[in-house]
C-alpha cells in the first residue's frame, strides 16, 4: 500500500520565519514514519554502475573520499564512515515521495532526495551548502550542531574535493530521532554526526547560479538581436585629444547597450534552465513505441517519472511546457490534464480517453514520453 506522508508543519510561518533564512527543528514532523528504504538497500544501490555514490571517511585527522560504484568490501570499514546516495528517488519511488512533504513549494525548486548511512562516529565533516535542505532522520539517531553563516571566503580544510570547513562556531545542537526533520538554509554550517548506525533521507533543493541566469538570458537576447546593429555616436563633438575615449562616449555607448537590453525577450531562458536534469533521460525507442500503443489501447495509466524535472507557465499565446530543459507551447486545454499530472503525478486510466482524443493534450502526452518526463502502464 502506498505510503501517505504528511508534514507536521504551519507552511505559511515556516515560508516567512524560515525558509532562506533561519534552520528550523521539526520534532515528529512525520508521525509514525517508517523509513522507505532500509540501510541493506542503500548499500545494494551503491554497488549498481549507474548509481553516484560516495564513501567519506575520517582517518585520524585526515578526511577521505572514495567514489562509487563499491564493491561488498568496500562497506567494511575499520574507522567511522559515511556511504551517500545521490538521487535515490530517481530509483526508488518509495522514496520519490518523500517530495510529496515540500509540495507547498514549486517542485522546480527541488533537485533530488540523496540518502546516507553512516557508522557510530561516522560524519561528512562540518560543511555548509549553497542550497536549502531537509534532512528527515530515517533508521537511528543522529547529533546535527548548526553554527556560523558561510559564504566562499569561509576558510576551508585543504582538500581537492571536499568542502570542510576549518572553523566551526556551534549555535545548536540537535539529536533527530526517526522522523524528526532539520530543515537549513544555504550558507548556514552544520555537521551531523551518527549516534550507532542510521539514515538520513536529504532533501535537497536547487537554485540556479546568477551568472548561469545572466549567460542564458542574454544568450536568448542574442539569438533575436540585429546582428547589423552597431555602435552610431551622430552629433559628437570634435575631439581635442584623438586617443582619448571621452566620458561621454562611454555613456553614449552604456546608453545603447541598455537600450538593447531593454528590448523584450523570449522568457523561455528560465523554465529551461530550472528544469534541466542532473542526469540526461534516454527513452528508448521501442519503449516509446509500447508506450504509445498502451495509450492508444485505453487500458493504460500514466505515472510522472521519478527523475522528471517538469514544469509549465500560463502565456498569452499557451502554455509553455518546460521538460527535462527542453520547452514546447501548447494550447489552453492541456492545462487541465498538466495540472493534475504535476498535483498527483498521475493521469488514471478513465481521465485518458478523454485527454488522448483531444489534439493538443495527446501531442503533450507525447512530448513528455519523448522527453522522458512521463511513463505509461
Amino acid at each position: 500500500m502506498e505510503a501517505r506522508w504528511e508534514l507536521e508543519l504551519d507552511r505559511e510561518t515556516f515560508l516567512a520565519r524560515h525558509w532562506q533564512r533561519t534552520p528550523l527543528l521539526i520534532r515528529s514532523a512525520v508521525r509514525d514514519f517508517r523509513p522507505p528504504l532500509s540501510r541493506h538497500e542503500l548499500a545494494g544501490l551503491a554497488l549498481e554502475q549507474h548509481v553516484e555514490s560516495r564513501i567519506i571517511e575520517r582517518v585520524d585527522d585526515e578526511w577521505r573520499l572514495h567514489h562509487g560504484p563499491f564493491a561488498a568490501a568496500d562497506l567494511r570499514r575499520e574507522v567511522p564512515w559515511t556511504l551517500l546516495v545521490q538521487a535515490v528517488d530517481h530509483y526508488i519511488p518509495e522514496v520519490a515521495r518523500l517530495r510529496r512533504l515540500v509540495d507547498f513549494i514549486p517542485q522546480w525548486r527541488v533537485d533530488d532526495v540523496m540518502v546516507s548511512y553512516a557508522v557510530d562516529g561516522g560524519s561528512v565533516g562540518p560543511h555548509y551548502d549553497n542550497y536549502d535542505v531537509f534532512l528527515l532522520q530515517g533508521e537511528g539517531e543522529r547529533l546535527w550542531r548548526t553554527g556560523q553563516y558561510c559564504d566562499g571566503d569561509a576558510p576551508l580544510l585543504p582538500h581537492r574535493e571536499l568542502r570542510i570547513l576549518s572553523e566551526f562556531r556551534v549555535e545548536e545542537e540537535y539529536l533527530l530521532r526517526t522522523g524528526d526533520i532539520l530543515y537549513v538554509p544555504p550558507g548556514v554550517a552544520h555537521w551531523g554526526i551518527a549516534r550507532g548506525d542510521c539514515t538520513t533521507f536529504s532533501i535537497g533543493f536547487r537554485a540556479p547560479r546568477i551568472n548561469d541566469m545572466v549567460s542564458r538570458w542574454v544568450d536568448r537576447l542574442l539569438e533575436q538581436m540585429d546582428p547589423e546593429l552597431f555602435y552610431s555616436d551622430a552629433g559628437q563633438a570634435p575631439a581635442s585629444r584623438p586617443g582619448e575615449i571621452r566620458p561621454r562616449d562611454l555613456d553614449r555607448a552604456l546608453a545603447q547597450l541598455q537600450a538593447a537590453l531593454d528590448q523584450e525577450c523570449c522568457n523561455h531562458w528560465f523554465g529551461e534552465l530550472v528544469t534541466e536534469p542532473r542526469y540526461e533521460p534516454e527513452p528508448d525507442n521501442d519503449d516509446l513505441a509500447e508506450a504509445r500503443a498502451l495509450l492508444a489501447s485505453g487500458e493504460a495509466w500514466v505515472g510522472l517519472s521519478p527523475a522528471a524535472k517538469l514544469a509549465w507557465q500560463q502565456e498569452a499565446d499557451g502554455i509553455t511546457v518546460f521538460a527535462n530543459g527542453d520547452s514546447a507551447v501548447f494550447p489552453p486545454a492541456v492545462l487541465p490534464p498538466l495540472m493534475t499530472l504535476c498535483d498527483t503525478w498521475r493521469l488514471e486510466r478513465d481521465e485518458l480517453a478523454g485527454i488522448v482524443a483531444d489534439g493538443a493534450c495527446a501531442g503533450l502526452l507525447d512530448y513528455l514520453l519523448e522527453s522522458g518526463c512521463i511513463y505509461v502502464e
